[in-house]
């Protein structure tokens, strides 16, 4: 399977960046680790997630920090719809 990361996923993306290099830069090693063996984990087990809003919406939360992975699979491809920051509102997550 490959991964793709959806244009809905890059403000995510960027906040993920901004916070580990700015706001909590001592945890930006482990957090780009955690990121990336997630990334493989649903790579490799693509209906790990539990599913949200509808049956083709999955979550993968990211062990150890405060953010998760908001992804379908369409055919033989996991699309990531958001990398959400977990401590923010969930209905902020409803509206997207």
């Amino acid at each position: 399977m490959q991964v793709k990361f959806l244009t809905s996923s890059l403000n995510d993306l960027k906040w993920f960046r901004h916070y580990y290099e700015s706001v909590f830069p001592q945890g930006g090693k482990k957090a780009q680790k955690q990121f990336h063996s997630t990334k493989d984990l649903i790579k490799e087990n693509p209906y790990i997630g539990h599913v949200i809003k509808d049956k083709n919406i999955l979550e993968f939360s990211i062990p150890n920090i405060p953010f998760s992975f908001i992804y379908r699979i369409k055919g033989e491809v996991i699309e990531i719809l958001r990398v959400w920051d977990e401590r923010q509102d969930r209905g902020k997550l409803r509206e997207k």
